[in-house]
């Protein structure tokens, strides 16, 4: 074992050498695919392990991790992307729907046995379907637009929408009466067997239709992002989870900056970033001041003077001990952050500060955000978009 996985490392640092020649990443895909073939995802770490062990540069590192993305992708879409496998995205919402319908007879079955505190636990514990209904309307039906078809989207999303409140109203309004039986908890009931019905005769086969297979990898790493409602995650999907926080790519290109989650030009980026309704200032890993938002209605005063000064030069003497404080703890990792607020000219002001790290768990800086909460203390209720 010890000598096919060396065998192996071998071959993947020649690949690494071929990428720095200009070997494109499908000619590396396909070349390691058909050398190595099958590969356990343990061994790839392992293997990952021992080449940062031998003291490989960073840049080294992070083409090994596109190598590994490459590797574990081209195995890892033949069984994914086919249809009889358990871990197909709809196969998964397939065991989700069996799960859900599990739960709908166990509250008949308890309505039967008039066991009102099983059907209470059951009912809440339904309340997760919502991220069912979610995934399917922000990745499949997002997929099937993007090949003109609304559909799904303008229909089903509706009926959705008709489920979550029917089921808020059958938690708020919870009762052993008949009265609440018939007019909340057994049409919602129906409603929810209905909409999977729906999924499995109509939605489903029309995307298994209409999607490639790049876009079924797509679909899969999406839902392991989300999570998964009342069954295991595959294994897939926690390597998918691990290979894309490795698996970053950052790049400038046409004036547009790309980013994991879209693109946007430098205009847009700036005037983004200055909309944002909290002020927002970045400190470096040198705990110099790099960056911050410049919007209208600062609270605090901050002025380009500032960029470059140390950041313990930015607060008053009798704070040093408490900002030290802070750089030390979320720079050597004690807290995850730290929150202060101050009442200001009857105002609010909460101020937090958050460790920046890498894909690498690298201390990149520290991320304050200072936000007037005056308002949002006195929210109460519901004020939906609908």
């Amino acid at each position: 074992m010890g000598g096919i996985r060396m065998s192996k490392k071998e071959f993947i640092k020649e690949i690494l050498k071929k990428l720095n020649q200009g070997m494109t990443f499908e000619e590396a895909k396909n070349e390691l695919v058909k050398t190595i073939g099958s590969i356990e995802s343990e061994e790839l770490f392992q293997i990952e392990q021992e080449i940062i062990n031998e003291g490989v540069s960073t840049d080294e590192i992070k083409r090994f991790c596109n190598v590994h993305a490459l590797l574990f992708e081209g195995m890892f879409e033949n069984k994914i992307t086919d249809i009889d496998n358990t871990s197909h995205p709809i196969n998964l919402f397939k065991a989700e729907n069996r799960e859900i319908e599990k739960r709908v007879d166990l509250i008949r079955k308890s309505l039967e046995e008039k066991n009102f505190v099983e059907v209470k636990k059951i009912l809440e514990q339904l309340y997760q379907l919502k991220l069912h209904y979610d995934k399917k309307e922000q990745i499949l039906f997002a997929y099937l637009e993007k090949k003109g078809f609304y559909g799904p989207s303008k229909v089903m999303w509706g009926k959705d929408n008709d489920i979550r409140e029917m089921l808020k109203n059958a938690i708020d309004n919870f009762s052993e009466s008949t009265q609440y039986i018939d007019k909340y908890l057994t049409p919602f009931l129906d409603e929810v067997i209905s909409m999977v019905f729906k999924e499995e005769n109509i939605l489903f086969p029309t995307t298994i239709e209409k999607f490639s297979q790049k876009e079924w990898v797509e679909v899969f790493k999406q839902m392991a992002n989300a999570g998964f409602v009342f069954i295991t995650p595959p294994q897939e999907a926690f390597e998918v989870l691990d290979i894309e926080k490795k698996n970053v790519h950052l790049s400038f290109e046409d004036g547009y900056v790309k980013l994991p989650t879209g693109k946007l030009s430098l205009r847009e980026l700036n005037f983004l970033l200055d909309s944002l309704p909290i002020d927002i200032t970045f400190i470096d890993r040198d705990d110099k001041v790099k960056y911050f938002s410049n919007s209208n209605d600062r609270i605090f005063l901050r002025t380009p003077s500032i960029i470059g000064r140390e950041v313990r030069n930015c607060h008053p003497p009798q704070s040093l001990d408490a900002v030290n404080k802070v750089i030390e703890d979320l720079k050597n990792g004690v807290k995850k952050s730290h929150d202060f607020w101050i009442n200001m000219k009857g105002h609010l002001i909460y101020i937090r500060y958050f460790p920046v790290r890498d894909e690498f768990d690298n201390f990149l800086g520290i991320l304050e955000v200072t936000e007037d909460v005056t308002e949002i203390k006195k929210l109460e209720g519901e004020k939906r978009l609908v």
